[in-house]
C-alpha cells in the first residue's frame, strides 16, 4: 500500500509542476506589432445554430481586422440557421452562405463541413471558428502576428469559457484541469515530438498554402478528435504548431447544462489520454479516490499535504485559464466525479457503437 501512496504523491506533484510551468510560462497572445492586411477567410461550420450564429457574425462584421471573407456552411440545419445567415449577408457582402448537399459516406459531419469550406476560401489564412464562439479586441491581428513571429502553419486557441449554470461549472473546467496538468503548452510549439500536441477546433488558424497542400480535414475525415490529430500530423511533418489558452479576446459557451456537457465531452475525452481508455479511467480513479489510501496509511499531516497540492494545482490552472478560482474550488468534488462519469460514458458509448451528437451518430 505504501508504494501506491508514494505513486499517488509523485503523480500529484508532477501535475502540480506542469500546472506551475503553464502558469509561470504561459503560451498566450500579446499585442502584435507585425501588422498585415492579408485576406483572412473565416470559415464557420454550423448545424442547428440559430441561437449562436448571429452573435459570431455580429462580432466578425464589427471586428477591428477588416479584410475578411466570412463563409458559413449550413450543415443540413433543421432550424433557422440559414435564415439568420442570409439576414447578415444582406447587410454585409463579406458574408457568404454555403449549403450542404448531404454528408457523404466515409466522413464525419464537422470534418466534411470544414473541408468543403476550404474549397471556397480565397484568403492567405483560414480561420475556422465554431458557431458558438465570441471574439473581440484585436484577436485576429494578434493571432496573425503570433503566427508570423513563430513561423507557424497552425495556431489554435482554447477560448475562455462562459459558464452560467451549475451543471456547466461542474463539467466544463475539467478539460482545462486535465490539459494544463498533463501538458506544458510551450512544448506544443517548441518540441518537435508529436506527442506534445494539442489543438481546439473552436479556434484554428491555418496558413492557407500549407493547408491546401496538407488537406488536414480530408486526411482526418473520420477522426472524431480531428483538431488534436491535425496538430500531431502537422508536427510529424515538421510544420510549426502552437496552442494557446487564457486568451480573453475569444470566449465560448460550449454547453448549456450538465447533460449536454457530459454528452459533448464524451465524444473526445479519451483522446486527452492518447486514445487509451485504461489510462483515462486510471486518471479519473486516482484523481477522485487517491486520497483514500493516504487516509488509511498516513497521518493527518500527509492528508493535508495532499489536499494542499490539489488545491494549489486548481488555483494555478484557474489563473492560467482565466476561470473563477472560487468556483473551481467549490465545485472541485463535482468536477472530479463528472470527469469519471464522462470517461465511463465515453467507454460505454464506444461499446454501443458511438455517441449521438446533433442528431448524428459519431462513431
Amino acid at each position: 500500500m505504501i508504494y501506491i501512496v508514494i505513486g499517488i504523491f509523485i503523480f500529484t506533484c508532477v501535475q502540480l509542476m506542469i500546472a506551475f510551468i503553464n502558469y509561470v510560462y504561459p503560451e498566450t497572445l500579446v499585442p502584435s506589432d507585425l501588422k498585415t492586411d492579408e485576406l483572412v477567410s473565416v470559415l464557420i461550420p454550423a448545424r442547428n445554430e440559430e441561437h449562436n450564429i448571429g452573435n459570431i457574425l455580429h462580432d466578425l462584421t464589427g471586428h477591428s481586422y477588416r479584410n475578411l471573407e466570412i463563409i458559413v456552411f449550413d450543415d443540413e440545419s433543421s432550424d433557422r440557421t440559414a435564415e439568420v445567415i442570409k439576414e447578415f449577408a444582406a447587410r454585409d457582402l463579406r458574408i457568404r452562405l454555403v449549403r450542404s448537399n448531404g454528408l457523404p459516406a466515409g466522413w464525419l459531419g464537422k470534418n466534411y463541413a470544414c473541408h468543403t469550406l476550404s474549397g471556397y476560401a480565397k484568403g492567405s489564412y483560414y480561420l475556422f471558428l465554431d458557431a458558438d464562439v465570441r471574439i473581440h479586441g484585436n484577436l485576429i491581428d494578434d493571432s496573425l502576428g503570433f503566427m508570423k513571429r513563430h513561423n507557424l502553419g497552425l495556431l489554435s486557441v482554447f477560448p475562455s469559457q462562459i459558464m452560467q449554470s451549475t451543471g456547466e461549472k461542474a463539467t466544463v473546467p475539467v478539460m482545462n484541469l486535465v490539459l494544463l496538468s498533463l501538458l506544458p503548452l510551450r512544448l506544443v510549439r517548441r518540441s518537435t515530438r508529436s506527442s506534445f500536441a494539442a489543438a481546439n477546433g473552436q479556434y484554428m488558424l491555418f496558413e492557407a498554402s500549407c493547408y491546401q497542400k496538407m488537406q488536414p480535414h480530408k486526411k482526418m475525415k473520420l477522426q472524431r478528435v480531428e483538431d488534436i490529430e491535425i496538430s500531431r500530423w502537422y508536427k510529424r511533418n515538421g510544420i510549426g504548431v502552437a496552442c494557446l489558452t487564457g486568451v480573453s479576446e475569444v470566449r465560448c459557451r460550449m454547453y448549456q447544462g450538465y447533460r449536454e456537457a457530459v454528452n459533448g465531452f464524451s465524444k473526445n475525452v479519451i483522446q486527452f489520454f492518447g486514445g487509451s481508455g485504461f489510462l483515462a479511467v486510471l486518471y479519473g480513479l486516482v484523481s477522485i479516490f487517491g486520497i483514500i489510501p493516504i487516509m488509511f496509511t498516513m497521518s493527518i499531516r500527509y492528508v493535508l499535504y495532499y489536499i494542499f497540492l490539489h488545491t494549489l494545482r486548481r488555483i494555478l490552472i484557474s489563473l492560467t485559464s482565466k476561470q473563477s478560482i472560487v468556483d473551481n474550488l467549490i465545485y472541485a468534488v463535482p468536477q472530479q466525479l463528472s470527469l469519471l462519469i464522462i470517461i465511463v460514458r465515453a467507454i460505454f458509448g464506444e461499446m454501443k457503437g458511438g455517441i449521438v451528437w446533433k442528431e448524428r451518430l459519431v462513431s
